[in-house]
């Protein structure tokens, strides 16, 4: 049964939202534009606000959606159980968003997929993170580098500030902050150099 719920995790997150909006609606591969990425921020760049926000949305509810999954096994919620299989499909959801099998395993980057992942399962912790994105985004437009300090923050939050004790959730919120570091390399060379792309809404394509 929890390898099946995996599978079909990993299967959910290979449906890429901004590939199947930007095909269906505009014609528009959007792994062939701006930074090639099959994600939400790329959506927002190349679409506009339109495709983006639709696209934000769904990829985070997938990422809810695939760790809900665990309510369909046996085990009691908020058992070690049921917390390890959440995190088995968390990952299991954020590989397909990234690697999906559906689209020649040229996926996203996974931040909003993060988001709908960790605001189940460690709800406190990722608002706190939230909270880091949303600052350093307003202050300075960058979406990777948002995203990274939030990642970077996460593993803090939960076990400094909030005291966790539970090695497996330590290492998740490790693995997390790694993951967006790794996927976001090619941004941090851009933000070295300064000539990483501010994320401007309302723009153009939405009137």
């Amino acid at each position: 049964m929890e390898t099946a719920l995996v599978l079909i995790s990993y299967l959910l997150g290979s449906i890429s939202t901004s590939v199947w909006i930007g095909k269906t609606f505009y014609n528009i591969d959007v792994r062939e534009f701006g930074s090639g990425n099959a994600g939400a921020t790329n959506t927002f760049r190349v679409l506009g606000n339109k495709a983006g926000i639709p696209v934000l949305f769904l990829d985070t509810l997938k990422g809810s959606i695939g760790v809900g999954l665990a309510y369909l096994s046996a085990y009691e919620p908020k058992s070690a159980e049921f917390i390890n299989l959440q995190l088995g499909l968390g990952i299991a959801v954020l590989i397909g968003h990234i690697f999906p099998i559906f689209y020649g395993f040229r996926g996203g980057k996974g931040v909003a997929t993060i988001l709908g992942i960790v605001i189940c399962i460690l709800p406190l912790a990722c608002s706190l993170s939230l909270l880091i994105f949303l600052a350093v985004f307003f202050s300075t437009r960058i979406v990777s580098l948002s995203a990274m300090m939030a990642g970077l923050s996460f593993p803090i939050f939960l076990n400094v500030m909030l005291g966790n004790t539970n090695p497996i959730l330590t290492g998740f919120s490790v693995i997390v902050a790694l993951i967006l570091i790794i996927t976001h390399r090619k941004n941090i060379q851009r933000i070295i150099k300064k000539e990483e792309s501010k994320i401007t809404f309302f723009s153009a394509k939405d009137k």
